[in-house]
């Protein structure tokens, strides 16, 4: 072997030995205040029918074919979409509903890449009238997921796209009138 290739072999085998040691877990979370209940903010999560308002990968392929199955809205809904390169093929199942407090849901990614990953959406009452939402994608990574997240920096990809949904569900829920309690 030329000196050229031993060396090439060398850096392949340490950049494969770094991206081993990285870490198996990955949780991806961005947080926004809406001025709402958690119950008016509960309702737009809850409800897949409701994600095209505000959802950020609704509006990447407008010919993207959609199905919801289970039941209309919480634990037991289902969502699924294929569209273009850009959104893929997957779905999605509600299996955690607490009525104003949290939204779980399995992900599934089917195409471009195969991966399921846990969504959480928790929200947080701020005094009467206003509402902490965190949204989060946790899972575990492969080796190859590994390096995508450490090199595409996935974080901050899907963080930004978890900061324009939120900010679209602000502008929607902040949008409706408001209901006078009795």
């Amino acid at each position: 072997m030329t000196m050229f290739a031993l060396l090439l072999l060398a850096l392949v085998s340490a950049l494969i030995a770094y991206i081993s040691f990285l870490p198996d877990k990955f949780r991806i979370a961005r947080s926004i205040v809406i001025d709402a209940p958690p119950e008016v903010v509960f309702r737009h999560i809850n409800d897949f029918h409701n994600w095209a308002d505000w959802s950020p990968w609704a509006k990447l392929d407008p010919d993207m074919k959609e199905e919801y199955g289970g039941t209309p809205q919480g634990y037991g809904a289902t969502y699924s979409w294929s569209g273009d390169k850009q959104v893929g093929v997957g779905q999605m199942e509600i299996v955690e509903s607490r009525q104003g407090e949290r939204v779980g849901i399995k992900l599934e990614f089917k195409k471009p890449f195969k991966a399921k990953h846990d969504v959480q959406f928790n929200l947080k009452p701020l005094g009467e009238n206003s509402t902490e939402v965190t949204w989060a994608m946790s899972g575990h990574h492969e080796f190859v997921g590994k390096a995508m997240h450490k090199f595409l920096n996935i974080d901050k990809t899907v963080g930004a796209q978890f900061d324009r949904g939120l900010a679209d569900l602000k502008r929607v829920v902040e949008s409706q009138p408001k209901i006078a309690a009795d």
